[in-house]
């Protein structure tokens, strides 16, 4: 077993290590690419179990839920107990479960399945992670490893609903669930063989009220921030954001006060870390709220049906891939600081087309800005993730990669909420005077206008289509402005700290013991910063 203390020479991967990259690209690639399934087969499901609207609700979110909540407990559990270990553990249970949700018999059973899934899923995420960052101690080929991962994980969000009708085209709902279960048994088969253990040995035990505490912060926040992106401002939803944020800072009262924390916030101190956490979270809002959105354009206003809408938004995911796995090309030539940075332009330029979409004949401005929106974060989510994992001590990287993928899904529920209510709030406000059911929602307009003369029904369904056009542009206003606001804090903050990713160990030099051939130049080393060349 690996023992995280030692020394990380720097040395070229070898074929072990490239296999166990392509064995942990497996449950990656599952996992994103599962929650695309889900939305197609919830229809299916919920007729063939009866389920009512909550159960329908419970179903789709509870495996978010406790995807979010167990993901800071896991990452440093796996540092403690072996992350090899967790993963397998985590992938024997994954697959259980996806044969329970897949044979269900009620919907309570379905729920319960979702939930267990959620909680395996929590365990493969980070564990994933740390393992690359330990596999690969080459800067370069470390930096290539996490763009394969990032491009898997991006890959399956956007094959998802590809997939997803696929199968529901020639089987049942069940069969969605059922795609985890050979990928695990693969993990489980190659696992052993092509993935080291690794751990910290250094790891306390495992402090049960921090846990508590981290359960009782985010899983509130998530649901709050939820409830506030389905059914607006209520009492119900800033309550569980409040409740939520009252134990989050008791979390990190105790998380500052303990020898051995769960969660050691001491990593976000360090400017490099804690200034790319924030980008990935803030690009990671706008990323999600505009992929629904546009979603909801496709076939709320051009009357895509859900398969062909999938297709046209499955650039999106794919654009985020190639940007994530051209990353580490780009900073064979230029500074990591200026990919990023380069990558943002693009992006915005994106939501600047997005400003325009209107009513008709919207669908290339609207596929391509989606698309150069996801190809510019690329390197944001690449070497963003890549410069945090490795940028702290090598005992703390499952901590590290929790760090990340909370900040991710965090990013994304926040994303959702926040700019479905603006382009909520925009809708309503432009349908203002009409009947109280055209002002909900489009499809509420839809179901009216059904019922109306030809020359009303044209009337009322022009304003709708207009309404959400304008919310949807609305809301690329605001991306527009995060991400300018975020190349001026990656370009000007980023340049000030210290060594090069692209050419050493990227973790502080308190935080590694230099082998000898690298003591001559760790003076040199330590003025140098970790986003550039």
């Amino acid at each position: 077993m690996q023992d995280d203390t030692s020394t990380s020479n720097g040395s070229p991967a070898s074929r072990r290590e490239w296999a166990g990259l392509a064995v942990l690209a497996l449950p990656t690639l599952l996992i994103s690419l599962d929650i695309g399934v889900l939305f197609l087969a919830l229809p299916h499901l919920s007729a063939d179990l009866g389920a009512g609207g909550v159960q329908q609700l419970w179903i789709t979110d509870i495996y978010g839920f406790m995807l979010a909540g167990f993901l800071i407990t896991m990452g440093t559990l796996g540092d403690r107990i072996g992350r090899r270990r967790l993963l397998l553990v985590g992938a024997a249970v994954f697959g259980l479960a996806s044969v329970l949700a897949a044979f269900s018999p009620t919907p309570e059973v379905l729920i319960a399945a979702r939930g267990l899934l959620g909680i395996a899923g929590a365990t493969l995420m980070p564990s994933t992670l740390a393992l690359i960052s330990t596999m690969f101690t080459d800067p370069r080929q470390r930096g290539l490893a996490i763009s394969v991962w990032a491009t898997c994980q991006f890959t399956g969000a956007a094959l998802g609903p590809v997939v997803g009708g696929l199968l529901l085209e020639h089987f049942w709902w069940g069969a969605a669930f059922l795609l985890g279960v050979p990928v695990m048994v693969l993990l489980l088969a190659l696992g052993p063989v092509v993935l080291p253990e690794t751990r910290s040995h250094e790891a306390g035990r495992m402090d049960l009220p921090s846990v508590a505490l981290s359960l009782a912060a985010l899983l509130p926040v998530v649901y709050g921030v939820k409830e506030l992106a389905v059914h607006g401002v209520g009492l119900l939803a800033i309550t569980a954001v409040v409740v939520g944020l009252v134990f989050g800072s008791v979390f990190v009262y105790r998380q500052l006060t303990l020898e051995d924390p769960l969660l050691d916030l001491r990593l976000l101190s360090r400017a490099p870390i804690g200034v790319t956490l924030t980008a990935m979270l803030l690009i990671g809002a706008c990323l999600a709220g505009m992929f629904l959105l546009t979603s909801q354009y496709l076939q709320s206003v051009l009357r895509f049906s859900p398969a062909a809408a999938g297709l046209w938004t499955a650039f999106g995911g794919l654009s985020i891939a190639v940007g994530s796995l051209l990353s580490p090309m780009l900073t064979r030539r230029i500074r990591h600081a200026t990919a990023i940075t380069a990558g943002l332009v693009v992006s915005f330029v994106g939501f600047l087309l997005l400003t325009g979409v209107g009513a008709e004949d919207g669908l290339v401005a609207a596929v391509t800005g989606i698309s150069l929106i996801h190809l510019g974060a690329g390197p944001l989510v690449s070497l963003g993730t890549g410069l945090v994992v490795s940028g702290v001590p090598p005992e703390r990287a499952g901590s590290a990669a929790s760090i990340s993928e909370t900040s991710n899904h965090l990013g994304s529920t926040l994303g959702m909420a926040a700019l479905g209510t603006l382009a909520a709030a925009v809708y309503h406000t432009r349908m203002a005077g009409f009947p109280d059911e055209a002002v909900e929602t489009v499809a509420g307009a839809d179901a009216l206008a059904a019922r109306l003369p030809e020359a009303r029904r044209a009337e009322l369904l022009d304003a709708a289509h207009s309404a959400f056009a304008e919310g949807l542009n609305a809301t690329a206003w605001v991306g527009a402005a995060v991400t300018a606001a975020l190349v001026s804090l990656i370009a000007v903050m980023l340049r000030r700290t210290g060594s090069s990713p692209a050419a050493e160990d990227p973790r502080a030099p308190e935080d590694r013991e230099p082998s000898a051939p690298q003591q001559e130049s760790e003076t040199a080393d330590r003025s140098r910063d970790p986003l550039r060349d």
